[in-house]
């Protein structure tokens, strides 16, 4: 089970800007914070950090990776697709059905990571 992910940036208070608007129709908000690091979600069941990278070198997205948000509806996977995407985000697959059961929208944050806003069932 995983407990966080981490996103890198290169700009934290943007990032923050960023992820406020797109985590806001999941119900997450904040959680916890330091100088280097916003995280989102609730501390010990879950979270979802964007963090300056610890070896100061610039934050640069994994070719592959990506972090997926469980949402509890398809509208809420179609509000987190256009809060990114309004917010400077790139389009990386709109909104619909992608295979029997499973719905989802994929966009790329400020600094090239990639996430999928999802349902299933």
């Amino acid at each position: 089970m995983i407990g966080y992910a981490t996103v890198g940036c290169n700009d934290l208070e943007r990032a923050k800007s960023f992820y406020d608007a797109v985590l806001a129709p999941l119900g997450v908000g904040p959680n916890f914070a330091t100088d280097r690091l916003q995280s989102y979600g609730v501390l010990g069941q879950g979270s979802l950090a964007v963090c300056k990278p610890f070896d100061q070198k610039p934050a640069t997205p994994g070719n592959g990776a990506m972090t997926a948000l469980a949402a509890p509806s398809r509208e809420v996977v179609d509000a987190v697709h256009a809060a990114a995407v309004a917010g400077g985000g790139a389009c990386e697959g709109p909104p619909g059905a992608r295979s029997d059961g499973f719905y989802a929208a994929y966009f790329r944050d400020l600094d090239g990571n990639k996430l999928c806003a999802f349902k299933m069932g």
